[in-house]
């Protein structure tokens, strides 16, 4: 069988093109030489580049001729050399690149471009750009073409998602080199509530450092921070930290003659807004100054005395709660009334939606009203099943559920999609577990859990679970106390499947 031989060319010099006419390019020639002696001018610096960048004018043209004739030459050679490629390229090895003996640090340090070039001196923003690096100069440069041609060409973003692609399916294999490389368990405990009865122990009361000279009126945990608040009609506002062991007391300040009917923390945690039980005088508490700040008189606000409200999630509003059915929208920026709406008869409680959009306010007659927050129109009207009382309100975080009180101590559970859509909504579930008024009602941060309770009667705190709406046996690891009568109730918004349940009492 024979052997095909690459074919080799040999050294020979070519034949001029017989297409050129070398008389007209050595005229050409004579008249550039002599145009360059009439002008004279041209720097010798940029004569120089030239020739080092190009050569000389004769090498040029020999060089650009020699080009010429070694692309005919290889068009001409491909298909023998294919044959040559075909049989050799068995033989043909790659050598292993080998590594560095050694690395010289200098290598590493970045290169910087002069930039006081005439050239260069277009791509810099300022004189203090007397030097650039490399990769700085090539990312102006882009930038440069980039706003010339109007944008990126379609070619480069495709070179760029095919980096980043490369790059994540990179990621992604050294993640599951590591987790091959890990042994134990994966998969955690679940935090779902548990089933059956829910063991509730007595701890160190929270105020154990301080406590209150009069009835507690608030009771709440510091939306981020292991702190609870109390407040009451001792006319003073105090703050404890929470560890179960001694509950040390933060601080305390005293409000003169000013016995606090509610306290709130702000959205972020930094203020604490206080009404009284006489006049619309309130304070804010600023915590990081500080500050007391007395706020008399609200712009907007025709109300004697304003007592009960809330905060909008995102910190914005106040919503204050007026006389004969009155809800004023309160600003926290310039502390003026921006909207007010009205409902039938007196207003028993109100409660922004999760995402501050809406309001739910309920009568003391049973009906319950919507509102939007932007234009203050009423998006729903309609009256609370059964309900011969109104007394409070509550919305889950997850924006499900809504939650009514009434004086017979029936709790009626919404679908709060329901109430938007339907005229006449039907509750999912009416709880019956208390006898006396429900006056309080809250819901843990996973909406998992209700609390209700009544200040009308001793212990009076039922525990029910939102997903069937069913009570909890509870088993209390503590001894009754039958001289205090719980008020409120307030949640740990941070602490595991909501495991810190607080009841103020009517007495210290």
């Amino acid at each position: 069988m024979a052997t095909l031989m690459p074919h080799v060319r040999k050294g020979k010099k070519r034949a001029p093109d017989p297409e050129v006419d070398l008389d007209e390019e050595a005229n050409k020639r004579e008249n550039n030489v002599k145009l360059l002696r009439v002008l004279g001018e041209q720097d010798a610096s940029v004569k120089l580049l030239e020739d080092l960048v190009f050569g000389a004018e004769d090498e040029l043209v020999e060089r650009l001729e020699h080009e010429a004739d070694d692309m005919r030459g290889s068009l001409l050679d491909e298909e023998d050399s294919s044959d040559d490629e075909t049989v050799n390229e068995s033989r043909l090895q790659v050598p292993a690149a080998k590594k560095a003996v050694w690395e010289d640090d200098d290598d590493e340090v970045e290169e910087e471009v002069d930039m006081a070039h005439r050239f260069r001196k277009d791509f810099t923003k300022g004189s203090a750009e007397s030097r650039m690096t490399k990769q700085k100069l090539q990312q102006r440069l882009k930038e440069q073409f980039q706003k010339s041609m109007g944008g990126a060409p379609s070619w480069a973003e495709k070179e760029v998602k095919k980096k980043k692609k490369k790059e994540k399916e990179e990621e992604d294999e050294d993640d599951e080199d590591n987790f091959m490389r890990k042994t134990g368990n994966f998969v955690g405990t679940s935090e779902s509530l548990p089933k059956g009865i829910i063991r509730i122990k007595k701890c160190l009361n929270a105020n154990n450092d301080r406590p209150a000279d009069d009835r507690l009126t608030t009771v709440q945990f510091h939306p981020s921070a292991q702190v609870v608040m109390t407040a009451g009609l001792d006319h003073s506002i105090s703050l404890f930290q929470v560890d179960g062991k001694t509950n040390p007391k933060i601080q305390s300040i005293h409000l003169e003659k000013f016995p606090v009917n509610k306290a709130c923390f702000s959205a972020n945690g930094e203020q604490v807004i206080a009404t009284g039980m006489r006049n619309k005088l309130f304070y804010i508490y600023d915590m990081m100054e500080g500050k007391i700040i007395p706020v008399p008189a609200v712009r907007g606000l025709t109300e004697q005395r304003v007592k009960e409200f809330e905060v909008s999630p995102e910190g914005d509003f106040i919503l204050f709660t007026g006389s004969s059915g009155y809800l004023h929208l309160m600003t926290m920026k310039t502390k003026e009334v921006i909207r007010s709406m009205k409902v039938s008869g007196n207003v028993c409680g109100t409660a922004f939606s999760a995402d501050g959009s809406k309001i739910f306010s309920k009568s003391e007659e049973g009906e319950l009203f919507i509102w939007d927050v932007r234009s203050s129109k009423c998006l729903s009207r309609f009256p609370d099943e059964g309900c011969v009382g109104g007394t409070s309100i509550a919305l889950s975080p997850d924006g499900q559920y809504l939650a009514c009180g009434s004086q017979s101590g029936v709790v009626n559970v919404y679908s709060q999609q329901a109430c938007l859509r339907e005229a006449e909504p039907k509750p999912l579930k009416a709880v019956m577990n208390l006898l006396t008024a429900a006056t309080a009602l809250r819901f843990n941060p996973s909406s998992e859990i209700l609390a209700i309770a009544s200040r009308a009667d001793d212990e009076a705190n039922r525990l029910v679970r939102t997903g069937h709406c069913n009570q909890w046996p509870t088993r209390a690891e503590r001894e009754r106390d039958s001289n205090k009568e719980e008020c409120t109730v307030a949640m740990k918004s941070d602490s595991l499947n909501s495991g810190c349940l607080f009841t103020s009492t009517m007495f210290p």
